[in-house]
């Protein structure tokens, strides 16, 4: 059992990692229930973040008390793949949602903007049915400044899940815009409740997204990485770096810092 001395110091590491996040935040001009999941991202990826896990407590506890709303805070940072399997990981499961038609067609959808276009949970369950739009023959998501066409499998589930929503918004009679509503009426589905859809379709949330991220920031550049996926322009030039348009060499590097650590 942990001393009481020990718990002290922890619960003093995680108040300051709260006022260290509520300092940056009024720098940002921005408060917990303003700050949406990009604000945080850029927080979480800058260099000169103090207690960054212990702020997740923080986080975590203010959503709980609704503080803050539709944020995603893993549990653990993490810091990239360990090894360019992770990629092959990444598509065997998204080939699973894309094909397997036991599964719920929104649970497939929500899998595969997490999968395909790095998209946290709160900003999944945020999606309203005109978030998508259909013209010219091609279905587009917006997902930021510039809307990302979608490739037939997933354009088909996109179309499924809106002709459904409007069809039971009709049936209702309510109003509801939301892509994935929630359990109480005019909700969207929480973030948590999100999360644990795709954790039990056997998506490790933060190492998925992240592995997405990495791979997008080989094949685009930083720019167009923010305007498409919505993410902060500081978040995408990171990863650019990161990734360094080179799988081989960032697994090399894992590879070499591994060994180094165990040394």
């Amino acid at each position: 059992m942990r001393s009481g001395s020990g718990q002290l110091a922890t619960a003093r590491q995680h108040l300051r990692a709260a006022v260290y996040l509520l300092d940056w935040l009024e720098e940002q001009n921005l408060t917990l229930p303003t700050c949406r999941q990009a604000d945080l991202d850029r927080w979480m990826t800058s260099n000169d973040v103090l207690l960054r896990t212990e702020a997740g407590h923080f986080v975590r506890w203010a959503l709980s008390q609704r503080i803050a709303r539709d944020l995603s805070f893993p549990a653990v940072r993490w810091n990239g793949p360990s090894q360019a399997m992770d990629d092959e990981a990444r598509w065997d499961t998204a080939r699973r949602l894309l094909h397997n038609d036991t599964l719920k067609p929104e649970d497939r959808l929500a899998g595969l903007l997490l999968l395909l276009y790095a998209q946290w949970p709160a900003t999944i369950s945020r999606l309203t049915v005109d978030h998508i739009e259909e013209t010219d023959g091609a279905v587009r998501i917006h997902l930021g400044a510039v809307p990302v066409e979608l490739p037939t499998p997933v354009a088909e589930l996109a179309l499924h899940q809106v002709a459904v929503r409007r069809s039971h918004a009709t049936l209702a009679r309510t109003d509801s815009p939301w892509l994935f509503p929630g359990g109480q009426p005019g909700r969207p589905i929480s973030a948590w409740a999100m999360g644990e859809r795709l954790r039990k379709l056997g998506i490790r949330l933060a190492e998925a997204r992240s592995t997405a991220l990495f791979q997008l920031a080989t094949e685009l550049p930083a720019a167009v990485l923010a305007r498409t996926l919505g993410i902060d322009i500081t978040v995408a030039v990171k990863w650019q770096r990161a990734a360094a348009g080179d799988w081989a060499a960032y697994a090399a590097e894992i590879s070499r810092r591994t060994t180094a650590e165990q040394a």
